[in-house]
């Protein structure tokens, strides 16, 4: 690389975790400000609060805030370069627009990369400790639990219903266990209680009914007085559920979840599929919104650094907007996940193609 590449990307770099730093403290401030009744109430001292929470919540804000940050940090330091006429002496030096952009497509890839490590491997094991600072202290209602008509599969040929849980006691009240073969239902296992009653899967059942079905042949066997010790390919973690439980598992973990809920019919997983894919989205908008920061920042125009800030603000929040809307619309109609996780980059990659086209070169 040239020294013109590396005097970019220190720029772009330095730039980026100055803004990031920057507007974390602001968001942390603003955070705190909010929730601060609720630390009072906690009992809990400041260095407690920062060690169990904060510590965990600026990962969290980061990885939603990255592309904005590399955006906003583009458009600082290029327009100062403008505004300096650096960029009119590096394109008059018969250097391309396209051979120009080059260290910023770097500098992009070196932040890209570290978000889409973070986004699958670290920020997620983050979440859980400020998932369960959260529901401790400031939002109990973050974890529920499955109450009522529950359904759900064991395996391909073998279905669970239970109509009331109770997470206090780990208990359920009308049980029943279907076994088919094919599509014709071969054994009914039913109770009136079931109780967890301890590691890895075991249960009791009181007051239970074993029916079998052979052709026209049916056997039943009627214990209502008597309690059957027995195991099952379940347990009371199985029932809790988050308001944000995609969020809180690494992507191996958020893809072999997904696979267990279709298997047992639990959720249609729709909103896990759209977290897997913004884990990879998210990253690939850091290239998008640094073309299109280069192509505002870059030109000389006579509002300066300010006229561009407001472009790229404008330019954000409409990413920000468009992104939204289009996971809103995947999670609650037909649209396919993967499309409504990328209508924004696709959107905005026109944008900076049509910036590109237009820069002043």
């Amino acid at each position: 690389m040239k020294i013109l590449d590396w005097y970019i990307i220190k720029k772009y770099i330095s730039t980026f975790f100055f803004t990031m730093m920057l507007i974390t403290m602001i968001a942390v401030s603003i955070n705190y400000f909010e929730m601060v009744d609720k630390f009072i109430n906690s009992g809990l001292s400041l260095w407690q609060i920062f060690m169990q929470y904060y510590r965990h919540f600026i990962p969290y804000i980061n990885g939603l805030l990255w592309p904005l940050f590399a955006m906003l940090a583009v458009i600082f330091f290029t327009s100062r370069m403008a505004k300096n006429s650096e960029v009119i002496s590096i394109l008059s030096a018969k250097v391309s627009y396209t051979r120009f952009l080059r260290p910023y497509m770097i500098g992009a890839g070196l932040i890209a990369g570290l978000l889409w490590i973070g986004n699958n491997y670290f920020i997620p094991g983050s979440n859980v400790h400020k998932n369960d600072f959260e529901i401790k202290y400031i939002k109990p209602g973050l974890k529920s639990t499955l109450n009522y008509n529950i359904h759900f599969w064991l395996s391909p040929n073998e279905k669970v219903y239970i109509r009331t849980y109770t997470a206090s006691d780990s208990s359920g009240r009308t049980f029943r266990l279907e076994k088919f073969n094919g599509n014709q239902l071969v054994y009914t296992l039913k109770a009136n209680r079931i109780l967890f009653t301890g590691r890895p899967n075991k249960w009791k059942l009181e007051g239970y009914e074993i029916r079998t079905f052979n052709d026209l042949n049916e056997t039943l066997v009627l214990k209502p007085a008597n309690h059957l010790d027995t195991t099952f390919n379940f347990v009371p973690e199985d029932f809790n559920r988050y308001t944000n439980q995609m969020e809180l598992m690494t992507t191996p973990e958020l893809n072999e979840f997904l696979s267990y809920e279709q298997k047992r019919g639990l959720d249609s997983g729709k909103k896990y599929s759209i977290e897997i894919y913004r884990r990879t989205a998210d990253p690939f908008s850091i290239f998008i919104l640094t073309l299109i920061g280069v192509a505002v920042a870059s030109r000389k125009v006579r509002g300066g650094m300010g006229f561009h800030i407001a472009v790229g603000v404008v330019l954000g929040s409409l990413f920000v907007i468009l992104s939204k809307f289009s996971t809103t619309f995947s999670t609650n109609l037909s649209l396919p996940p993967i499309i409504g996780v990328w209508i924004p980059n696709i959107f905005f990659a026109g944008v900076a193609w049509y910036l590109y086209r237009t820069a002043q070169k």
